[in-house]
């Protein structure tokens, strides 16, 4: 599966836990296909701080899933469907 889509898909399933910060900068990189330099320039802050604050919601994303679950579970919910 593609990588970009998989992290899109949890982040609208459990993107509501993260913090207001880690959402903006999740979406302007996910939804909106900003990049990190250009993040960085928006925010006013270094691109290597984007690096870290994606790598880091990635994680929380993951340990969501690994967790609760909600993802699969949808994933089998579909495949049921079609």
């Amino acid at each position: 599966m593609n990588e970009f889509v998989y992290y899109s898909d949890l982040y609208n399933i459990y993107g509501f836990l993260l913090t207001k910060n880690q959402q903006e900068i999740f979406s302007l990189y996910y939804e909106d296909d900003l990049s990190f330099s250009e993040i960085a320039g928006f925010k006013k802050v270094s691109k290597s701080y984007i690096g870290k604050i994606i790598l880091q919601t990635k994680k929380k994303l993951d340990y969501y899933e690994a967790n609760l679950h909600h993802y699969e579970l949808l994933k089998k919910i579909e495949e049921k469907r079609s």
